[in-house]
C-alpha cells in the first residue's frame, strides 16, 4: 500500500512572500522524503484552494491523505476554518489532519538559530532578553501556548523571554504588542533586546512584528523553510499516519 499524500494547508497571503515560502517548504520536504506526494492548498488569496487541491488529488486516484496545517498553535483555523473545509472532500477521500506544528524543540533549536544568523553569539544568553513575537490569537489555547514557550525559555537561561503578539494583544489578551514587550524587556535591565518572529512566513504581521521591533538591539528572521520546520513536518506527518484513526469526522 502506498503511502498516504501529504497535503499542506497553508494560510495564505497577497504578499507574494509567502507562497513563495511555502513553496520551498515543500521542495525541501521532497528532498528530504523522495516518493512523498506532497501537495498544497492556500485557505485564502493564493491558489490552488484547499477544495481545488482536494478536488485534484481526488482526480488522480489518491484516496489517503494527511492533511498538515502549516500553522504554529491550535487556534481558530485548526478548529474550526480547516476541519470545515476538509469535511466537504470528495468522498473517496480518506483524511487525517495532523497536529500544528507547535510546541516542538525542533521549532525552539530553529527560532535560536535565526537568532543566531541575525547576530547573537551563543554567550549572548544570558545577556539577553527575547521577545517571541508570533502572529497573535485570542484563543486561549493559543495564548496558554505563547505564555509557556516564554517561561520555557527564561528557565533556559536567556536573560529575560516574553511572549509577544503582532495583532489580538492586551487588553483582550495578557500578551503584549511586540513594542510594547521590547519595552518591558528593557524596564528588567537587560543588557540586549532581540525579537524573535515566531511565524513561517514573511507577510502583513511578520512587517508588523519588524516595525514593533524598531526599539530592539536584534531583529531574527521568520522560520521559513528552514531544515527544522521541515523535520517538524515529517514528524507529525508520520504520528498521523499511523495511529488507525478512522476518516475525518468519524
Amino acid at each position: 500500500m502506498s503511502a498516504p499524500a501529504l497535503l499542506l494547508i497553508a494560510h495564505g497571503s497577497r504578499d507574494p512572500r509567502h507562497a513563495a515560502t511555502v513553496h520551498a517548504l515543500v521542495a525541501r520536504l521532497r528532498a528530504l522524503r523522495p516518493g512523498l506526494r506532497v501537495t498544497t492548498g492556500f485557505l485564502d488569496f493564493n491558489v490552488p484552494s484547499v477544495p481545488g487541491a482536494l478536488q485534484s488529488l481526488a482526480a488522480r486516484g489518491v484516496h489517503e491523505i494527511v492533511a498538515q496545517p502549516l500553522l504554529l498553535n491550535r487556534a481558530f483555523h485548526a478548529k474550526a476554518d480547516i476541519p470545515a473545509v476538509l469535511r466537504r472532500a470528495p468522498a473517496q477521500l480518506r483524511i487525517r489532519q495532523a497536529e500544528v506544528l507547535g510546541p516542538s524543540p525542533l521549532l525552539t533549536a530553529a527560532l535560536e538559530r535565526r537568532l543566531h544568523e541575525a547576530g547573537l553569539a551563543p554567550a549572548d544568553r544570558a545577556s539577553t532578553g527575547v521577545v517571541l513575537a508570533s502572529a497573535g490569537s485570542s484563543d486561549p489555547e493559543a495564548v496558554a501556548a505563547s505564555l509557556a514557550m516564554a517561561r520555557q525559555w527564561r528557565r533556559a537561561g536567556w536573560g529575560g523571554a516574553l511572549a509577544a503578539f503582532a495583532s489580538a494583544s492586551a487588553p483582550r489578551t495578557p500578551v503584549p504588542a511586540t513594542e510594547e514587550a521590547v519595552r518591558l524587556l528593557r524596564a528588567e535591565g537587560v543588557r540586549r533586546v532581540a525579537v524573535a518572529p515566531y511565524v513561517l512566513a514573511p507577510g502583513f504581521l511578520p512587517d508588523r512584528i519588524a516595525r514593533g521591533a524598531a526599539g530592539a538591539d536584534v531583529l531574527a528572521p521568520v522560520l521559513g523553510a528552514s531544515p527544522e520546520v521541515a523535520q517538524v513536518l515529517l514528524r507529525r506527518y508520520d504520528e498521523a499516519r499511523t495511529p488507525v484513526l478512522g476518516a475525518l469526522g468519524a
